[in-house]
């Protein structure tokens, strides 16, 4: 098992930045790619990023490539989400999850999730 826990979220202005971060326990993630998804009220969840973890290959929606940017540190267990030059439709609750690198489908059970809110 493989617990997840999202942080850094907030409001920000649009043009500004955030750095989110999944915090992960349990088994290791070196078999895994994971990766960020986003659910805007109203909206479908949508996958925003993914990384594998051993050889930090990525794949980025094409609405966030360019701005944001994925990566990881194996030691902290920890996966990040830079996110800049921010625009109101990033406003969402981004969640991380692991996935099925190449198709970007979630594998696992959503956790609660961090808030992303961006003003104009």
């Amino acid at each position: 098992q493989v617990q997840l826990v999202e942080s850094g979220g907030g409001l920000v202005q649009a043009g500004g930045s955030l750095r989110l971060s999944c915090a992960a326990s349990g088994r290791s993630l070196n078999s895994y790619a994971m990766g960020w998804f986003r659910q805007a009220p109203g909206k479908e969840r949508e996958f925003v990023a993914a990384i594998t973890w051993i050889t930090g290959s990525t794949n980025y929606a094409d609405s966030v490539k360019g701005r944001f940017s994925i990566s990881r540190d194996g030691a902290k267990r920890t996966m990040y989400l830079q996110m800049n030059s921010l625009r109101p439709e990033d406003t969402a609750v981004y969640y991380c999850n692991r996935v099925n690198f190449g198709d970007e489908t979630p594998v696992w059970s959503w956790g609660q999730g961090t808030q992303v809110t961006v003003s104009s």
